[in-house]
């Protein structure tokens, strides 16, 4: 990834870590606002009910005693003493003297209602009782210290919390982001050289087709002409084929119809395959098993195609006369498949490139820069670790270990018939 690209998923990252901060910064709002009112409410009910059971429990005074009540230790709630007014039928307000004055219009209080008294909130509650009218109250600075203590937790928690929400967005968002843009630009890199592939040839076939409705030609340019178009017509087959198989192995969920294959039957079924392609090129093609079972577990067609693949291209790079090898042993547990031609090699440089799709090393033995990027995809979805070295001709060595299925007898495995055309060289 660039350093633009990487600055522009780093941008998005913090936009979406902001808008996802803000998000829950409101939801933490409406929750402590919850939280803040429904311990008050309870606070306060709890308050009422207290006055309730203190008003039922009030003791009747009789007449012409003109005493104040005064609570006893039962009744205190959350460290409020109860106060108490009592009004005679003759208007008269009996209460203690630390106690704040009751206006006029509170005496006859009924219902549990929050009021002001001397600056200071009350919870209070009246009835009658006996000729008298009593009014008890309670202070609610319990209620306000609880919610004061609450409100200054929700402040020292919502910082913390919205800054671990935002940087964890932000790292969440750039690992969730990194592949997409990377697929993003890749899919973008791919549809653009797909484009360029299929309007080389396209070109090439426009551009005879005009010469030969221009006017008349002999028959050999006609033969000629044909030829190239046939040509062309089969590069763009085998360039859309590829690009088909490769849009069909992205949107495949797993292996298909993996099962033991024998290896080294596969591959020397491929070689047979191969013997006339070679034969037209006087190249000589060897196959070495070793004797014991070499199977793996896998999509015999997948790997029939991998070996197409290898063998297609070591072919194609191996000069006139050369050899290609192919070499299946078992080394440390794992099955080895190994291609050696006797080409110019692949340099050092490009040998981190040379699955990329589209990608060629070189221009020479044609082809689309397909075939290496299925056989990597394909390694890929196998378990499959590729080996890339010189072959002792001094050519390339294209080497894939699998782990070992099992030991048992050859016959147990599959022997793939095959079904792939071998693959354009990358």
């Amino acid at each position: 990834m660039t350093a633009a690209e990487a600055h522009d998923v780093r941008r998005r990252s913090i936009r979406v870590a902001l808008a996802a901060t803000l998000l829950v910064g409101l939801a933490y709002l409406v929750v402590a606002t919850a939280v803040v009112a429904i311990a008050s409410n309870n606070l306060t009910m709890q308050i009422d009910g207290r006055l309730d059971s203190s008003l039922g429990h009030f003791p009747i005074r009789p007449p012409n005693d003109r005493v104040p009540w005064k609570p006893g230790p039962e009744g205190s709630a959350f460290g409020a003493p109860l106060l108490a007014w009592t009004v005679a039928p003759d208007g008269a307000v009996f209460t203690q003297p630390e106690n704040p004055a009751l206006p006029a219009e509170l005496q006859r209080a009924i219902g549990p209602q929050t009021v002001a008294l001397n600056g200071m909130d009350f919870r209070i509650r009246g009835g009658p009782k006996g000729q008298d009218y009593v009014v008890i109250g309670q202070s609610m600075d319990t209620v306000s210290e609880a919610r004061s203590t609450i409100v200054r937790a929700e402040l020292l928690i919502a910082p913390v919390l919205l800054l671990a929400v935002f940087f964890g967005a932000v790292t969440i968002g750039r690992r969730v982001a990194t592949p997409v843009e990377l697929a993003r630009r890749r899919q973008l890199e791919f549809t653009a050289d797909a484009s360029h592939e299929l309007r080389t040839p396209l070109s090439v076939i426009e551009a005879n087709t005009s010469l030969a409705l221009a006017e008349a030609r002999s028959e050999d340019w006609y033969q000629t002409t044909f030829e190239r178009v046939d040509l062309e017509s089969k590069r763009m087959r085998r360039v859309l084929e590829d690009m088909l198989w490769l849009a069909r192995f992205d949107a495949t969920q797993g292996l298909p119809d993996a099962e033991p294959v024998d290896v080294g039957v596969l591959a020397s079924q491929t070689v047979d395959r191969f013997g006339a392609i070679a034969e037209t090129r006087h190249q000589g093609l060897q196959v070495v098993t070793g004797a014991e079972d070499l199977v793996i577990t896998a999509p015999p067609e997948w790997l029939d195609r991998l070996l197409g693949v290898l063998l297609d291209n070591a072919c194609k790079y191996s000069p006139d006369g050369g050899t290609v090898r192919v070499t299946v042993n078992e080394e440390g547990g794992r099955i080895q498949l190994t291609v050696d031609d006797g080409g110019p090699g692949i340099p050092e440089v490009e040998r981190g490139r040379i699955f990329d799709r589209f990608h060629r090393a070189t221009e020479e033995g044609g082809g689309a820069g397909l075939g290496l990027a299925i056989a990597d995809a394909i390694v890929r979805a196998t378990n499959g670790r590729w080996k890339i070295g010189v072959s002792p001709a001094g050519g390339a060595s294209m080497s894939v270990t699998w782990p070992r299925a099992f030991a048992g007898p050859r016959e147990a495995a599959r022997r793939p018939s095959p079904t792939t055309e071998p693959s354009t060289r990358t």
